[in-house]
């Protein structure tokens, strides 16, 4: 029996993708023993008006953009590629990874390639055609057809919502086979709650240790409020900002202590308007973007959390806790996302955030377990294949 060893990691450049890919890799005992390669999109310029070509012909494009203006600018603005600060993290070559895994393959064994994102679509799949007795491909988030292009699909059971019949009603006919997915899961898919993530039971231990000269000595119950930003499902702006530091103002009362953190997402007219109600209270810290990053500190410490309704990766993370969830804006969501919020409620983990709340009640659910289930799986066919983790 063959053991697979190392990882290949292929992410898109956003956290909320690549933590998926991580978190099943470290859930599989592979932490140490990935690597890190990124599909980058081009930024800037005319790439950001035509987002949603597929990444290659933005490559292209900005090749062609370069070679025509000189490097110029384009309308004031220069096509410039994705702002990274891992300076060490390798443009992902499908042909040079499946190269690799081949040359290597007596020595170390079977590569696993975990990837996530539209984006990497093309570079794992062609790993996949390139190497198929060499490699284990997964990919994460559906990829909206042909599944049997990957070793396995690992994907939230909303993303099968467009199948349903009141998803078809919306849907103009001859925009059906664009919408994922087109089929109803076969073999090739598991099927999670939510996201995957990096927040499982060792790496909260861990925060709860590194952040417990901070947070242990903090008034109970702490409440930790995570703010997201809309999307074309979830639309918001200030009145949504102005309705939830109303709400937040309510329970204060019930607070021992209220910590506010904002993703890259969140809108300045949203974030300037929280700061200016909340950042002179006594109760209420707000972290600056500058400061480490709180968010596992949170997660460990937190008596409970009102999430804003656009983050499928928060609410994950979040209800995998245990703890109370409240949902702030779940009424301004439709599609797939008013579907895993239901989904979410039906388990009883979630509750709408009104303003009413009394922070000291909880309340009991069975937690998200979907990096497990998910790892078990992977193992399962791992085994199926005659390969074994180390």
């Amino acid at each position: 029996m063959q053991t697979v060893r190392r990882a290949i990691v292929i992410g898109n450049g956003f956290a909320g993708a690549e933590n998926q890919c991580i978190g099943l890799v470290r859930a599989l005992g592979l932490s140490h023993k990935y690597t890190l390669y990124r599909v980058t999109r081009p930024r800037g310029g005319i790439n950001g008006r035509f987002h949603w070509l597929p990444v290659f012909v933005h490559k292209r494009l900005e090749q062609v953009v370069k070679w025509i203006r000189g490097f110029s600018r384009i309308q004031g603005k220069k096509v410039v590629p994705i702002q990274d600060g891992e300076k060490d993290v390798l443009e992902a070559d499908a042909r040079h990874i499946a190269k690799v895994a081949g040359e290597t393959f007596q020595r170390d064994g079977p590569t696993l390639v975990v990837a996530s994102g539209r984006d990497t679509v093309p570079v794992s799949s062609s790993i996949k055609q390139l190497a198929p007795e060499r490699v284990f491909v997964i990919q994460i988030q559906h990829p909206r057809s042909r599944l049997h292009r990957f070793d396995l699909v690992i994907t939230p059971r909303h993303d099968y919502y467009p199948l349903t019949p009141e998803a078809q009603r919306q849907i103009p006919w001859f925009l059906r086979r664009w919408v994922t997915p087109r089929k109803p899961p076969d073999k090739h898919v598991v099927l999670t709650v939510g996201a995957i993530h990096q927040a499982d039971s060792v790496t909260l231990r861990s925060a709860a240790s590194s952040w417990h000269d901070e947070l242990s000595p903090l008034p109970k119950p702490l409440l930790v409020v995570s703010i997201g930003g809309p999307t074309s499902r979830c639309s918001y702006g200030a009145n949504f900002a102005k309705q939830l530091a109303a709400s937040l103002h309510n329970v204060l009362p019930t607070c021992g202590s209220l910590r506010i953190s904002f993703s890259r997402r969140t809108p300045k007219t949203v974030s300037d308007i929280l700061v200016s109600e909340f950042a002179n209270h006594p109760k209420v810290y707000i972290w600056n973007g500058e400061d480490p990053n709180p968010h596992m500190g949170h997660l460990a410490w937190a008596d409970a959390f009102v999430i804003t309704a656009d983050s499928v990766s928060m609410l994950s993370e979040a209800c995998s806790t245990g703890k109370p969830v409240y949902v702030f804006g779940a009424e301004l969501c439709t599609w797939k996302f008013a579907d895993f919020l239901k989904s979410l409620q039906d388990r009883g983990a979630v509750r709408p955030f009104t303003g009413q709340e009394n922070i000291t009640e909880s309340w009991h659910y069975s937690p998200l377990n979907d990096i497990k289930e998910a790892a078990d799986e992977v193992i399962k066919k791992l085994a199926e294949r005659g390969w074994r983790l180390q």
